[in-house]
């Protein structure tokens, strides 16, 4: 589904990815851990051009990604929610959501805000519909994010730290969805700090460390049997396991 071939990323003098290799398989549940600062983000941002990779390639579902056109085609395939949630204070909720899709002419605007409406109901958010984001929690902000994301019926979503920006008591409302997107097939990325989460939901995470991956098995070995000297020392700070 997804190949990342010795992708390298850098900002001026400085290497932040350096030679990632990876291949995803469709309706795997990634999750990505490491230490701040290691990359995880910029990692998550190159797979979907949101950062330009400086050298590697990236394959999806067969296309090699290497022009405008072709990051259309990935963007579409490929969805991300951010740590800010990334909506419009401008626009209601509705707006927010449908606002991708109908510019984007994947569907029109009446069938964006019938299918809007039906995922919202999903969610317990219908009510907030014609509500601005300035009126609504961060985790339901987050839970809308997320509906905006599905509407373009995307393969594949990036999480990045979709939970950081949350009150404690808002993270289950923002992770019990993301266990229902699962139940669809969906196959995800995420990047995340909510360690006893990632244990218990990712079918397989990645260790990383200053832009490498040091580390990449089932949930079970990393978690409960560490075999790199850096994973355990990250894995021993870790209170909340």
């Amino acid at each position: 589904m997804l190949e990342v071939s010795n992708l390298k990323k850098s900002f001026g003098n400085k290497q932040v990815i350096k030679g990632i290799n990876l291949k995803v398989n469709k309706g795997e549940i990634i999750g990505i851990i490491g230490p701040s600062g290691c990359g995880k983000s910029t990692f998550l941002r190159s797979i979907n051009f949101l950062e330009k990779p400086t050298s590697g390639k990236i394959i999806f579902d067969g296309e090699l990604i290497d022009s405008d056109k072709e990051i259309t085609f990935l963007r579409r395939k490929v969805g991300m929610v951010f740590q800010q949630f990334n909506l419009f204070d401008n626009m209601t909720v509705l707006n927010n959501i449908i606002l991708a899709p109908v510019k984007l002419n994947i569907m029109t605007k009446e069938e964006a805000i019938k299918e809007a409406k039906v995922l919202l109901k999903k969610i317990g958010l219908l009510d907030k519909a014609n509500f601005y984001p300035s009126e609504i929690s961060g985790g339901q902000k987050q839970r809308v994010a997320i509906v905006r994301t599905l509407l373009m019926k995307p393969e594949m979503i990036l999480f990045d730290e979709p939970t950081s920006a949350l009150d404690p008591e808002m993270i289950g409302e923002v992770t019990n969805l993301m266990r229902e997107i699962a139940k669809d097939g969906i196959t995800m990325i995420i990047v995340s700090h909510e360690m006893n989460f990632i244990k218990n939901f990712c079918t397989r995470v990645l260790y990383m460390e200053d832009g490498k991956i040091l580390c990449d098995g089932t949930s079970k070995d990393i978690f409960e049997k560490p075999n790199h000297v850096e994973l355990e020392k990250f894995l021993s700070k870790i209170n909340n396991i």
